[in-house]
């Protein structure tokens, strides 16, 4: 076999190589369905003065309840695409607010969806805590001298 031969297997074993590398990053979507999706003929039932209870019957639990008072309730449901190892992008939301008056009877329905999803910016900052903040330098020779004589102390062990 010659050199240039040789260079040609080499490339041509280097391109199936890649080739086959590719074709498992396929650019196939995963779609993901996640969170309470309530039956539409469900939905049409709810009816301002219903219960609570009357409304976790008809369309179950809430994925949460409001953050300052129980007098909201949110069901959530987001359809997610995944297309090999890229971040999932929504593709739909839907998220049904339930409001209740004082007596705990609904009082408004509110069906909300991607359009009207608000970005937040996340802050990126830490809390600073107590203490003393440790290198690798100190980790490492930290513990010299701190070992008990032979014999003496507290020593733990046979």
């Amino acid at each position: 076999m010659t050199f240039d031969q040789a260079s040609r297997s080499l490339r041509n074993l280097t391109l199936a190589a890649a080739s086959l590398a590719l074709a498992g990053c396929a650019a196939t979507a995963t779609i993901a369905q996640r969170g309470n999706v309530p039956d539409p003929e469900k939905l049409e039932q709810l009816k301002p003065g219903n219960s609570k209870d009357e409304v976790v019957q008809l369309i179950g639990s809430p994925s949460t309840i409001g953050t300052f008072s129980d007098k909201r309730w949110y069901y959530i449901s987001r359809k997610t695409e995944k297309i090999a190892f890229f971040n999932p992008n929504t593709i739909d939301q839907q998220v049904l607010e339930v409001q209740f008056d004082e007596q705990d009877k609904v009082l408004e329905v509110k069906k909300l969806n991607l359009a009207d999803a608000k970005d937040v910016d996340i802050i990126q900052r830490s809390t600073p805590t107590a203490g003393k903040s440790i290198t690798v330098f100190d980790q490492l020779l930290g513990n010299i001298g701190k070992f008990n004589k032979a014999g003496g102390g507290n020593a733990v062990g046979p």
